[in-house]
């Protein structure tokens, strides 16, 4: 078995590194710490590591560490949620002794020792299944974790990835270490009233076509504003589900930083995510993200998107017309 196998490589390994995408969400940073809580908590004199940018929106899930790769002898890799090596978040690759990758995207690279399964709802999902199916510890921290990963990947189980696995491991979750699920859902959805606003005026401002595609180009005048967080439009992206006249919709933030455009995109019904790959991107069919270094390119993933959902509908009322 795969979970034995991992089990067996992490046993084996002294310095350990836990990688996850660039621009988190809850889901990558949950999986990613409630994985090194475990490790350590069963091997409690192994250096385990957790690797990446801060986000200070999911800074209670825990703290990153600061890594100096060329000080660990023949370290081990795991990379989780992630599934091409260009978008791993805080690690140089060729640097590891071996690498294992444990992910629900659509394949893209080969990264050594894989438990990837696409059907899962989240990378924590599948964390959760591998501890319980081997000898990795967990406590009432660490399943708080992986449920707040799960809830937040799968929408609170409303998207199509829910299965009943998910809700199996889910409810184990639940009732094994007796979770809170008020405080989980607090801290997941509570948001400042400086949010709340921002979401306004993104409904307000938005632009939505005739082919049923909505999206905004969003300045960090606007962020500045509004005095949220650079990360916030990523945040509430998936709050514009179900809205009637919309079947696909992205928000466009630019990185003054790392001088490149963020680009957030999900679909009720369109496939996203290989217009996406063009575009330095990729992701779940109906749940992807691009980075972008020019705004001629922004132009021209609008106009893909927008397409892909013209196509959707002429082929809906085809099919509806049959």
């Amino acid at each position: 078995m795969k979970e034995k196998n991992i089990y067996k490589t992490i046993a084996k390994y002294q310095n350990i590194v836990i990688a996850r995408h660039i621009g988190p969400d809850p889901d990558a940073v949950a999986s990613q710490m409630a994985l090194k809580d475990s490790i350590k908590l069963t091997f409690p004199k192994k250096n385990v590591l957790a690797a990446g940018i801060g986000v200070a929106r999911f800074r209670y899930l825990g703290d990153l560490d600061k890594i100096d790769e060329s000080s660990l002898e023949k370290p081990l890799l795991i990379v989780l949620d992630v599934p091409n090596i260009s978008r791993i978040d805080g690690i140089t690759f060729n640097k590891y002794d071996k690498v294992i990758k444990i992910d629900h995207h659509p394949f893209e690279d080969k990264m050594g020792l894989e438990m990837v399964d696409e059907n899962a709802s989240s990378a924590s999902e599948i964390v959760a299944r591998l501890i319980y199916k081997t000898r990795l510890k967990m406590n009432k921290e660490i399943a708080s974790k992986l449920y707040i990963g799960i809830a937040s990947d799968s929408d609170r189980f409303l998207v199509p990835t829910t299965t009943g696995k998910t809700l199996e491991v889910a409810s184990k979750l639940i009732n094994d270490y007796k979770l809170d699920l008020n405080e989980i859902y607090t801290k997941l959805y509570e948001r400042p009233i400086t949010d709340i606003r921002f979401q306004s005026f993104l409904t307000l401002n938005m632009t939505i076509t005739e082919n049923g595609f909505g999206y905004m180009k969003i300045t960090s005048e606007m962020i500045k504003e509004y005095g949220v967080d650079p990360s916030t439009p990523s945040n509430l992206v998936n709050n514009f589900n179900y809205i009637k006249e919309i079947i696909a919709w992205a928000f466009i933030t630019y990185d003054e930083k790392q001088e490149i455009y963020k680009v957030n995109i999900r679909s009720r019904g369109p496939v996203i995510n290989e217009v996406a790959s063009k575009y330095n991107g990729g992701g779940h069919k109906y749940a992807s993200g691009a980075r972008i270094k020019n705004e001629d390119d922004i132009d021209k993933l609008i106009y893909e998107l927008d397409e892909i959902c013209k196509i959707f509908m002429e082929n809906k009322e085809t099919i509806l017309s049959e």
